[in-house]
């Protein structure tokens, strides 16, 4: 057989074309694929999450809640009861929880409310002896007026579940993303009236 004739022959030759065309299009194929369940991964972990988060907040909204879970307080139970339910989904994860509490719901990521503004320019002035509302009871004007724990009675219980857990998959290295989820969840529940709630305070010029 002549150089030419086996030339012909080999460029004619399609054995072995489709394990070419396979190598071409596995990497992207694969990584697709695994950047597909990272994020359903990760949808699946926040919903649960959040579903754990709002079932304890509202457990924890009555008057000497039980919750199954471990704590000599109702936050650290909120806490367990979160981190339990998360505990077979979530190898390796930092779960943490914190729990905050106002007056009502219209305080959550709003500062304390004026109730005089000598000089009518909407901002709270201590020189001209404004007014507000101490809604965090510490004597002092607040741009946050969140207050430590769940509360009581009708106050309002904001709670934040943080978590910070390894990728199912090794897709971060491929992709250039974050070897760890990091998501937060939230919801805010008002405590049932089990009691009369305590009304803040009103300083002025401090």
């Amino acid at each position: 057989m002549s150089a030419a004739t086996f030339i012909r022959s080999l460029a004619g030759d399609r054995r072995g074309v489709t394990a070419v065309e396979f190598a071409i299009v596995a990497l992207p194929l694969s990584m697709l694929l695994m950047g597909g369940f990272d994020l359903g991964h990760q949808a699946y972990i926040r919903s649960v999450m959040q579903g754990a988060l709002t079932d304890a907040a509202r457990r924890a909204s009555v008057q000497d809640p039980e919750l199954a879970a471990s704590g000599s307080t109702t936050e650290e139970q909120v806490t367990n009861s979160i981190k339990d339910q998360l505990a077979a989904i979530t190898p390796g994860a930092t779960i943490t929880v914190t729990e905050s509490n106002f007056y009502d719901f219209s305080g959550i990521g709003n500062p304390e409310k004026l109730m005089t503004d000598v000089n009518a320019n909407g901002e709270y002035d201590a020189a001209d002896n404004d007014c507000f509302s101490d809604l965090n009871e510490n004597g002092k004007y607040d741009s946050d007026t969140g207050r430590d724990g769940i509360g009581g009675a009708n106050d309002v219980a904001f709670y934040k579940a943080d978590i910070d857990m390894p990728r199912l998959l090794p897709v971060a290295r491929l992709m250039g993303f974050s070897p760890n989820y990091r998501m937060s969840v939230a919801t805010a529940v008002r405590n049932q009236p089990h009691g009369t709630q305590k009304t803040p305070p009103v300083v002025c010029g401090s």
